[in-house]
């Protein structure tokens, strides 16, 4: 399955923060949204780095002040991100291999188009998993 398909099925919102938002900030957006990683970005739609929830427990481990730093100081920078056109299987691998649990998708400008989660992920292979096994249970009854 292409993340096209699951971008259209889940929807192209991605929640995103501002670099100089406070890291509270973020803690209050990870909460409303339900969410484990927001994109940080100037205009909404460039990506300059992603923060997420291990982000800000990292950053609380040397101390609670850390509520008051900007997002930029405790986002990771380098970002991996995937095409629409981009197979789950892929995404699987890079997740896995990078210890990454989210990944933006962006068109060839880099513009974001939306963003995958690990549990998108494993919810779209348990759902082709699913769909070969009734396919194969029907084979073998109609035999």
């Amino acid at each position: 399955m292409q993340l096209s398909t699951i971008i259209a099925a889940k929807g192209g919102f991605v929640a995103t923060i501002q670099p100089d938002a406070t890291v509270s900030d973020l803690v209050a957006m990870l909460s409303e949204h339900g969410v484990g990683a927001i994109v940080v970005s100037v205009d909404g739609r460039i990506i300059a780095g992603i923060a997420s929830e291990r982000d800000v427990v990292r950053a609380i481990s040397v101390g609670v002040e850390a509520l008051q730093q900007p997002v930029s100081s405790i986002m990771t920078t380098h970002v991996y991100c995937a095409p629409p056109e981009a197979h789950v299987d892929e995404l699987m691998h890079i997740m896995t291999d990078k210890r990454v649990r989210h990944i933006p998708v962006t068109d060839p400008d880099g513009a974001l188009l939306g963003i995958v989660s690990i549990g998108d992920v494993v919810k779209s292979r348990l759902g082709e998993l699913e769909g070969e096994r009734a396919a194969l249970l029907e084979y073998i009854t109609q035999a």
